[in-house]
């Protein structure tokens, strides 16, 4: 990307916010300043709702064609909406067939207790089905951030687990999601299928588009972006990142 970006695309925890929380004022001022400028895009491993929850719900008042500038991609893309009228409205969603949602369920939580990561004490469900994607939460899906932290920091237990599940379901596509998670969706699906959608559907290519997140090292889910050649910045954090937008945004004409 050699000029200013027509869109910018977020992941979503540790980048916009903590692991399964709301996003700060600042970062919402910041996503609606950078929206009156440039089409934005958030693509995460999570459901819609923590894309509601944690960013739509907390958004700060703006015009509804600066609303319809924001994308949200749950799922790696596998789902795509848009607020159209201040409401969230489907541009398309994939599911999982019944028969792979329940091998992979059956393989996550088999592999889980045989290798001793399956936790007595959690947060909510470890399990969750979000339609095109199963999701394993080691300690639940509403597990504080600093227990989530503090489970596996090397990430090798999750990725002990997800090289196990993958040997069951080599038909489906397994990785390593978020600091306790593991990811089940169909094969060839991760950030870089969200972003060739994203870019169908916007008519934008790859080449004038920027991608900022926190794991673009080979081992991170954000890797697959940088790997297809789309230009990232990496951040450590949402303080991170709203330090960025707050020298980018100056940069980017009003439209």
């Amino acid at each position: 990307m050699t000029l200013a970006p027509r869109l910018v695309a977020f992941d979503l925890d540790d980048t916009l916010a903590p692991s399964k929380s709301a996003i700060d004022a600042r970062i919402g001022d910041l996503l609606v300043a950078l929206a009156e400028r440039v089409e934005v895009a958030i693509i995460s491993g999570g459901q819609l709702a923590q894309f509601t929850a944690q960013v739509v719900d907390r958004l700060p008042a703006a015009a509804d064609d600066v609303l319809t500038r924001l994308h949200l991609l749950p799922t790696c893309g596998t789902q795509y909406y848009r607020l159209v009228n201040g409401d969230v409205t489907t541009v398309y969603a994939r599911t999982l067939t019944d028969d792979q949602k329940e091998r992979a369920l059956r393989a996550v939580e088999e592999q889980a207790r045989r290798l001793g990561l399956w936790e007595s004490e959690t947060w909510g469900d470890i399990l969750e089905d979000r339609g095109s994607q199963i999701t394993f939460s080691a300690l639940g899906q509403k597990a504080p951030v600093e227990a989530k932290a503090a489970w596996d920091p090397t990430g090798e237990k999750k990725n002990t687990l997800r090289a196990a599940v993958a040997e069951l379901l080599p038909d489906l596509e397994v990785r390593s999601g978020g600091s306790t998670s593991v990811d089940i969706t169909e094969r060839g699906i991760d950030k870089s299928y969200g972003m060739t959608r994203l870019s169908e559907q916007t008519g934008i290519p790859l080449d004038d588009m920027l991608f900022i997140g926190d794991r673009l090292d080979p081992a991170g889910n954000d890797y697959p972006v940088l790997a297809m050649g789309v230009s990232c910045h990496a951040v450590d954090g949402w303080q991170d990142t709203a330090a960025y937008l707050e020298q980018l945004i100056p940069t980017l004409p009003l439209r």
